[in-house]
């Protein structure tokens, strides 16, 4: 029997900007969208070791917004803790999310193994939230959708995936409920950017879940940053310093890779050697070949923009790599320095005061990125605490997800008033932000849930 009351219950990304999970439970049937890993504050990262506060077993099917960590990152251990049903997504989606997910357990795996040989985890020993084959089992309940299609989920429940910019197959989520249109962000691209398409926007929405990651705050054109980078570059090479970018393997790499080239093809940077260190990235790249569709790149750019990239795939090659202090250009995951190859080059480079740490994307409370950019001067790198002395700079207009006047304006063609909307994806200033700019710009009123809280909609 239909009931007219859905139930949301809010499991990550609510009062904060990481872990992307969000249950519908119509009565019937419960459907979870996203499934995201906690990143940042220890006090968040310890949730994804908890029991999640629902029955894992009785989700019917999970629907992905899109393919990063922080949305997708808990799959396996969803699978693990006995969830049975298909994991819905655009293909690109789904390619990243392998990828993604792969790479992730296999850091897992090597950070737990030399954390046992090494002795410096508390836990003994220390394991992996997920290891391959737990991603190995991940796999097979992946269903690939196509974009901007409605597809029937069960009796009277239907989704569409529209595409939102951000990164390759990102997608917003409509969710038809006994008539009732739900809309999930997810998170919205920008509107002018080099490598994506605009986002498209939701023309309806009974109740709408909005990010709010850079609520109060605009970003300047990806345009006006090329001179910024171009001056860094050159400043760093002529004081004989290496410019390391820990970066997003997904999209943001691949955009560094083609403002690196534009700028050497134009030849306002030395040509110095140019390093993509990141197999993530790499596979991205690959990705980037078949999507033609999905993104502004011609195949000959790719193809001319990576004749120019060292791109490294062994481990034994970074380990190399990092103990050469030629002045050179490196990006390296990961985006917010939670792990990956980057800390390899910061535990032999971050003493010396010539090289820059170039930040281009959002650095999340309690990162190690974000302790860098408010003044730290030491690193904690696998255990030891390694002296920084390198230069830091940050340049803002190159992040995937729209500014906080992006954010109203994707709102802009919704025809009727919602009837709830959700703030979420947000720390609590920018949430707060967003708030103000939704009630001034439309005169709606929105919401800002806290994590595990359940909201009823009649």
């Amino acid at each position: 029997m239909k009931t007219n009351q859905i139930n949301i219950h809010f499991l990550g990304a609510a009062g904060t900007v990481t872990g992307s999970k969000y249950l519908v439970n119509t009565g019937e049937r419960k459907i979870l969208i996203d499934c995201g890993l906690f990143q940042g504050l220890k006090e968040l990262r310890l949730k994804n070791w908890e029991y999640p506060p629902f029955e894992v077993s009785e989700i019917d099917m999970v629907l992905l917004t899109h393919g990063h960590m922080d949305h997708t990152g808990y799959l396996p251990r969803l699978v693990k803790q006995g969830f049975n049903g298909p994991i819905y997504g655009t293909n690109p989606t789904l390619d990243i999310a392998k990828i993604i997910l792969n790479d992730s357990a296999k850091i897992q795996e090597q950070e737990a193994e030399r954390a046992n040989k090494e002795g410096y985890s508390k836990h003994n020993p220390a394991e992996p939230l997920y290891d391959l084959k737990d991603v190995e089992k991940t796999i097979p309940h992946f269903k690939g959708i196509p974009q901007a299609q409605w597809i029937t989920l069960f009796d009277g429940i239907r989704a569409r995936f529209q595409y939102s910019g951000h990164i390759l197959g990102a997608t917003y989520i409509e969710l038809d409920i006994y008539r009732k249109r739900f809309v999930f962000s997810g998170d919205i691209g920008r509107t002018n950017d080099l490598l994506l398409y605009p986002p498209l926007k939701p023309k309806k929405a009974d109740i709408l879940f909005v990010e709010s990651t850079y609520g109060g705050r605009f970003h300047p054109d990806e345009v006006e940053a090329l001179p910024k980078i171009e001056k860094l570059i050159n400043d760093t090479i002529n004081r004989g310093g290496s410019l390391f970018i820990p970066s997003f393997s997904v999209e943001r790499a691949q955009l560094m890779m083609l403002i690196f080239w534009k700028l050497l093809k134009e030849n306002k940077i030395p040509k110095v050697q140019m390093i993509m260190d990141s197999p993530m990235g790499a596979n991205v790249l690959e990705l980037f070949h078949r999507t033609r569709d999905w993104h502004r790149l011609e195949e000959n750019e790719c193809d001319e923009m990576c004749s120019h990239f060292t791109v490294v795939s062994s481990y034994r090659e970074t380990m190399e790599l990092r103990t050469d202090n030629k002045p050179k250009i490196v990006i390296a995951g990961s985006g917010m320095l939670t792990g990956g190859r980057m800390l390899n080059y910061l535990e032999t480079q971050a003493q010396n005061p010539n090289n820059t740490l170039l930040f281009v994307g959002y650095q999340a409370e309690g990162t190690r990125g974000r302790k860098l950019l408010e003044g730290e001067k030491e690193l904690k790198v696998y255990g030891i605490w390694v002296p920084f002395n390198m230069q830091v700079a940050e340049i803002e207009g190159l992040s995937a997800h729209g500014d906080h006047a992006e954010l109203i304006e994707w709102m802009g063609d919704i025809k009727n008033k919602p009837e709830r909307i959700f703030i979420v994806h947000g720390e609590k200033e920018s949430a707060e932000a967003l708030q103000k700019g939704i009630k001034e710009t439309y005169g709606w009123n929105t919401e800002i849930p806290q994590l595990y809280t359940i909201e009823e909609i009649e």
